[in-house]
């Protein structure tokens, strides 16, 4: 990858509580976007999350599929201890491209994704980011190919 791992890690860090000022690509194409994605990098502002689950975190698959209307499906893989699970999101698109929102079935909340910069063919930075009792901000990096092998840990 041209990008650095260093240089994508202080960028996901940079990006952990400016949510309102994050912005989409700019001129973002969902049909260059969609495709298979791994996630091999995660940075999350919760401690609750962050502590007890950090050594459990792997590669994750996903396949991005573009719907007609503008929305987006996406099916995750995650190798767990109990064998693989799979899950499915559906991504409502807005006004804005490269700017989506889904309904959290978790936490019984909508949460607005953004594609905060790609270059279609081997880095993503995303950015998810919801509003309960706090605000929460998950800044993910994927990859289109898995650069620790499915499975190994982070």
């Amino acid at each position: 990858m041209r990008i650095t791992f260093v240089t994508m890690a202080t960028a996901m860090v940079c990006l952990m509580g400016v949510h309102g000022d994050v912005q989409p690509q700019r001129d973002f194409d969902l049909q260059r976007f969609a495709g298979k994605w791994y996630r091999v990098g995660l940075a999350y502002d919760s401690p609750g999350f962050t502590a007890p689950y950090r050594d459990k975190l792997r590669v994750s698959m996903g396949i991005l599929n573009p719907q007609t209307n503008g929305d987006v499906n996406l099916t995750m893989w995650t190798q767990r201890s109990t064998g693989c699970r799979s899950k499915l999101y559906t991504y409502e698109k807005t006004a804005i491209p490269g700017a989506f929102t889904y309904f959290s079935t978790r936490h019984n909340k909508v949460k607005d994704i953004t594609v905060v910069e790609t270059n279609y063919n081997e880095y993503a930075l995303v950015l998810k980011h919801k509003k309960m009792d706090r605000e929460y901000t998950q800044v993910a990096l994927y990859g289109k190919s898995a650069l620790c092998g499915s499975g190994d840990q982070l």
